[in-house]
């Protein structure tokens, strides 16, 4: 049974950069005494009248009383040297993203500090077995993993390395949870849990810009206002950077001895060589110049209301479509369930995407007007759907197909007749991923969908999705994407094979 440290006990950061700084301000305003120290000459006094002012911001807005505020300000302290952190109970370095330099602090804090303090670092992608190594007790040593910014986000990482005794990374556990984080436990592999996790949110983005789908604008209106995700992918990597994101990406194909589902983009690797690397450089999917406006999605105009709509079954999306009809008070039937037909209207014959193309789809079926819609965390709120049309489709059964969508208020952008279309590949791929870390023992199935919500904002755990889609289905999308493609990247994760042979989910 392991328990929090004591607020009497000192904690130490080691750098004081932003996320330094940040971590030293959730310490201290947890109660603990802090002692700062950066190498930079002044920085640690500088970061410290940084939180200071934090601290007032929070008193001002009522958030945290003038008392508590001037307390948590009091407790922390600059230091110039590591033989001033020989007290502390808890060391968490938040320096350089290199093993060598994170090796040599580590040993030089071992030589100071005493038998009992806990070693952390706050990397994101480094091995906390391979930090481990070179110390004389790696077993005190484990991840802290803080995100950006660390006052803000609730989610913290605890990375046990291969010698990380159970107990210390169970204390920090406690000790995060005490901080008001939500802390989650995973195992030291390549990515940890989130960033291993969200590669496939921009993977089958770039692969669907690759392959023509749509252009950027599209995609990303596509993923926020059908998929619910805060930020689309491309947006999403202009703001995080062109050159982090990428390394990231390659860290983790390299650290899997490059395995195809981490594949890098040849396409971001040209924006990280010609030097656009999103907002901060002024320019990366989209330009960030002054003046400069973002691209509007690619949306079907109007078309004329179909006169017969027939809806059959009671799925998700079936279920979500009459309810918008009728508050529209556009006529329409309903009938039973056929197969995996959604609706008709007109000559079309409408079907949520399953991994196949349209036109795949069509020739399987025998249905020369197929149009296929993807896929949304709930179809009743979704603004936006993306649809792909099948090559023998005449025009006006797919304008039918469109129009009905248009009848129930969806924006519909019609893209390139792409495999499992952008929202449904995506969150296939997630809980994929998802699936894979917890079948490899990284962490369980409620913190990578704790891990997936907190650390970047996804409006649902991949899990949690997939028990939504339902696991059979979600299996279908990733066979039917590993037979059009032909690669191992698409191979389904063996833990969802097991539950849906065992008719079971994630819950």
């Amino acid at each position: 049974m392991t328990q929090a440290l004591s607020q009497l006990a000192v904690v130490g950061v080691i750098g004081a950069g932003a996320m330094g700084a940040g971590i030293a301000q959730v310490a201290a305003q947890g109660g603990h005494p802090v002692k700062l120290l950066d190498n930079r000459p002044g920085a640690a006094a500088q970061a410290i009248a940084g939180i200071r002012a934090q601290f007032e911001k929070m008193a001002a807005k009522g958030k945290l009383s003038p008392e508590l505020a001037s307390a948590a300000g009091a407790r922390l302290q600059a230091v110039d040297q590591v033989s001033e952190l020989a007290d502390a109970a808890l060391v968490v370095e938040a320096i350089v993203e290199n093993l060598q330099v994170k090796q040599t602090l580590f040993k030089e804090l071992e030589a100071v500090v005493s038998g009992g303090c806990i070693l952390a670092s706050n990397t994101s992608s480094i091995s906390i077995t391979a930090i481990g190594a070179a110390l004389a007790s790696p077993q005190r040593l484990a991840g802290l993993h803080f995100f950006n910014p660390a006052p803000l986000m609730a989610l913290v990482e605890v990375v046990s390395g291969l010698a990380t005794a159970p107990e210390v990374a169970g204390t920090l556990y406690d000790t995060a949870l005490a901080w008001g984080k939500t802390p989650v436990h995973a195992k030291s592999t390549p990515g940890f849990i989130v960033n291993r996790v969200a590669r496939p949110y921009y993977a089958e983005a770039l692969r669907v810009l690759t392959e023509g789908g749509a252009d950027c604008a599209t995609l990303d209106a596509c993923c926020r206002e059908a998929g619910g995700f805060r930020m689309g992918p491309f947006e999403l990597m202009d703001m995080i950077g062109h050159d982090v994101n990428f390394a990231v990406t390659s860290s983790v194909w390299r650290a899997f001895f490059n395995d195809p589902r981490f594949l890098p983009s040849l396409i971001q690797q040209d924006l990280v060589d010609a030097g656009f690397l999103g907002k901060k450089s002024g320019r990366g999917f989209y330009s960030y110049e002054e003046g400069a406006s973002k691209p509007p999605p690619a949306t079907v105009p109007a078309l004329a209301r179909p006169h017969a709509i027939v809806l059959y079954g009671q799925s998700a999306a079936a279920r979500a479509i009459a309810l918008r009809l009728q508050a529209n008070g556009v006529a329409f039937t309903q009938a039973q369930a056929k197969g995996d037909t959604l609706a008709t209207a007109g000559d079309a014959t409408l079907r949520v995407t399953d991994g196949r193309t349209a036109t795949r789809c069509a020739f399987d079926t025998q249905t020369p007007n197929t149009v296929l819609i993807d896929l949304a965390l709930d179809y009743s709120k979704a603004t936006r759907l993306a649809v792909s049309v099948a090559a023998r489709c005449d025009d006006a059964a797919a304008n039918s197909a469109i129009g009905l969508l248009q009848a129930a208020d969806f924006a519909v952008s019609q893209l390139q007749d792409i495999p499992g279309l952008i929202v449904m590949r995506t969150v296939a791929m997630l809980a994929n991923e998802a699936a894979d870390a917890v079948n490899q023992g990284v962490c369980d199935a409620a913190a990578v969908d704790t891990a997936m919500r907190l650390g970047v904002n996804y409006p649902c755990g991949p899990l949690a999705w997939a028990n939504s889609l339902g696991l059979a289905q979600l299996s279908t999308v990733l066979g039917h994407l590993a037979q059009t493609y032909g690669e191992d990247r698409y191979r389904t994760s063996p833990l969802i094979q097991h539950h849906v042979f065992a008719a079971k989910d994630f819950s």
